[in-house]
């Protein structure tokens, strides 16, 4: 059985993640990300998120158990420059992170490629793909001494197939759907192979992993499915099961395209 694995039998127990780890978060103010980090903190983990927008962040920490443990910073993953000093703010407070959970992300707005506006699709072209690597080139040579460190890029199941696998259940014009988001399937195209090339890279005991969360109602779900977004699962139930799965995965899921 793979540590993969093992973790889906974890969250079916109630399992935790062992030791207290340093887990950091990007896009931590909103939706999946703001609930993978309290459910982290309740756990007794130390959360490192960013965020571009502080008032959120401020929102946030005191959501957050144990307040004071924490590091909150705002910071702009589309920006070299922006993560590179994120990264040197982190190493110094906080030390190298355990655990780099790439979770930003934007959608463009439900239409064919012809009518997405140019900036719209560098919007989502920066920020998921772009910005995802930002987060690499700064933080894997910090995790490289040690050769420790698990990376989880928050992919999709629209970064696996070429049309939406999951439909708003009771919506009969959902099928347009599956065509009008290409800008977003390509980036998480994109994040599916980034993260099976740059684990052929990594020295063992690290390990990079493609996580496709499965449909979440967060903002992001509401803009494609609208209403029927309600109708699936919200973010803190989420983030029971992903939580468990992430603190469990290690160098053996190197590679993996998983599920939570």
């Amino acid at each position: 059985m793979t540590a993969a694995a093992a973790a889906f039998g974890l969250v079916n127990r109630g399992g935790g993640g062992g030791a207290a780890k340093k887990v950091l978060i990007t896009g931590v103010s909103r939706g999946l990300g703001r609930a993978l980090a309290v459910e982290l903190a309740k756990r007794g983990h130390t959360v490192i998120g960013c965020s571009r927008t502080q008032d959120k962040l401020n929102a946030l920490i005191s959501d957050l158990a144990s307040s004071d443990r924490h590091l909150l910073l705002n910071a702009d993953i589309r920006s070299d420059s922006s993560v590179a000093e994120l990264a040197g703010v982190v190493m110094e407070k906080k030390g190298v992170p355990d655990i780099i959970v790439n979770n930003a992300g934007t959608i463009n707005q439900n239409n064919k490629i012809w009518e997405v506006p140019q900036e719209e699709f560098d919007a989502v072209i920066d920020t998921n793909v772009k910005g995802v690597t930002n987060v690499l080139r700064h933080f894997i040579p910090l995790m490289l001494p040690n050769k420790q460190g698990i990376i989880v890029n928050m992919s999709s199941g629209w970064g696996r197939s070429g049309a939406a696998l999951v439909l708003p259940i009771s919506s009969a014009f959902s099928l347009a759907f599956c065509s009008s988001v290409a800008p977003y399937c390509a980036s998480k195209w994109a994040i599916e192979g980034l993260s099976r090339s740059v684990a052929k890279e990594l020295p063992d005991g690290m390990a990079i992993i493609a996580l496709n969360p499965g449909v979440i109602h967060t903002d992001m779900l509401s803009s494609c499915f609208g209403t029927s977004a309600s109708l699936y699962q919200a973010p803190d139930t989420w983030a029971v099961k992903a939580a468990t799965m992430i603190l469990n995965l290690t160098g053996a899921d190197n590679g993996a395209s998983l599920t939570v």
